[in-house]
Formats: C-alpha cells, structure tokens, sequence
C-alpha cells in the first residue's frame, strides 16, 4: 500500500543544511496501522507530510496504492491530496468564521457543493457524536470536539489512506483516547490505512507497525507482536 524506498529529504536554513531524513525505507501494507514515533526533531512530521505529497522528498521514492506520488505532476499530486488522502492536523486548521459542518465541506468549496455532500457531512458528524453541533462555530467547541470535526473532514473524501500529525498532542488523556479510537474504528470499518505520528506510545497494540525515527534515520520497522516486551 505505502513503500518507501531510500527517502532523503534535506533542508536549507541560511547557510546551515539540516538532513531531516536519511535514505528512510519501509512498506506499510494495507488496511493496516502504522505509528511513527521518535524524539522531537527526529523527521516524524516531515515522513508524514512527504507520505501525504503536501511536500517533496529531495531523493527517493514513495508510492501509494501502486502510484510513485514523487513523479507526479502538481495537478497530479493535488489530485491525490484532493481525493485519496485524508489528513488530520495537530492543530485542527478550523476555518473560525465556518460551521462545523462548513468545515467538514471544506474540501469541496473550490468545486462546489451539493445537497448530498451537505448530507453526508451532517451524517458523519453525527456519527461521532456531534450531530447536535453542526452550525457551531471552533471556538464555541472544546478542543476534542474541533478535533472530531477534523477527522470528519479528513474522511468526508472517503480517503484509501489516513494521516495523522499527533491528532492527541492538544486533547487531555481521555480525549486523546477517544480521537485513537475514533481512527482505528474508522480505519478497519473501511479496510483504510492510518498512520498515525505520535508522542505516546500507549495506544500502539500487538497488531500495529512500528516506525521509529532517530536523528532522520529509520530503525528496523515491525510489528509489536514480534516483541513481546512492548518495547520499540
């Protein structure tokens, strides 16, 4: 489903090169969960954003679902973020002046929007427990609440593929695990698959795979299951 093949991804900041990612390789089959985790800085979110073509490696090759997404065209690859990727941000990216259910259509305002995608997307929220906050505006929701309302955009394009930049870092311990929760269900209701960055390493199960990042390195991906200790 994602392949990963000698990723290298370097930046220029004034005179100093900083190498975010070196010669990163792996294969996260699909409709499974992958979790990539590391210390801050390590290229987490920059994998993530390369995996999802909202920007370019300096080398390498990445394919989704059979397409090597670095050849692509821009019209291409906004294609691809446009109908097969969905994306969830650490900071949720709410439009303030927009309705809930305004922001879950966000997606399709350039193309426009029809009765049925404003149905579908009253649905969806609802299914998440929000169909009583649909003309809400961000700051009249609690931050779990805006994060919902992110996923439900995300999957609103019904995605073959899910990515999550630290969808907890924001929600208190409960909340945070409400949003996991809300993924996975909805990743195996679709056979989607999530990848997940994230700090916290409790909500990785036995099933999941693990992609551990280290100074832009990647150490040995698998699944926990060949761990029995846990440890990654």
């Amino acid at each position: 489903m994602i392949e990963a093949i000698d990723v290298h991804k370097i930046f220029q900041s004034g005179e100093d090169i900083v190498e975010a990612l070196r010669g990163v390789t792996f294969h996260v089959p699909a409709g499974s969960c992958a979790f990539i985790v590391g210390p801050s800085g390590s290229g987490k979110s920059t994998l993530l954003y390369l995996l999802a073509a909202l920007d370019s490696p300096t080398s390498g090759t990445i394919r989704v679902a059979g397409q090597d997404i670095t050849a692509m065209s821009e019209s291409q690859r906004d294609d691809y973020r446009r109908n097969q990727v969905g994306f969830v941000y650490q900071s949720f990216n709410l439009i303030n002046n927009l309705s809930a259910v305004n922001n879950v259509l966000l997606p399709y305002i350039p193309t426009g929007i029809t009765p049925e995608l404003r149905s579908k997307a009253a649905d969806l929220l609802a299914e998440i427990g929000l169909g009583h906050r649909l003309k809400r505006r961000p700051a009249q929701l609690s931050g779990g609440e805006q994060q919902r309302v992110a996923i439900a955009r995300a999957l609103i394009k019904d995605p073959i593929v899910i990515y999550a930049d630290e969808p907890t870092g924001n929600l208190d311990r409960a909340g945070g695990d409400r949003i996991i929760q809300l993924l996975r269900n909805r990743q195996r209701a679709g056979n989607r698959t999530l990848v997940i960055v994230t700090h916290d390493r409790r909500f990785i199960t036995p099933e999941d795979l693990v992609l551990e990042i280290e100074d832009g390195r990647l150490k040995a991906p698998f699944s926990q299951s060949t761990d029995s200790s846990g440890a990654t």
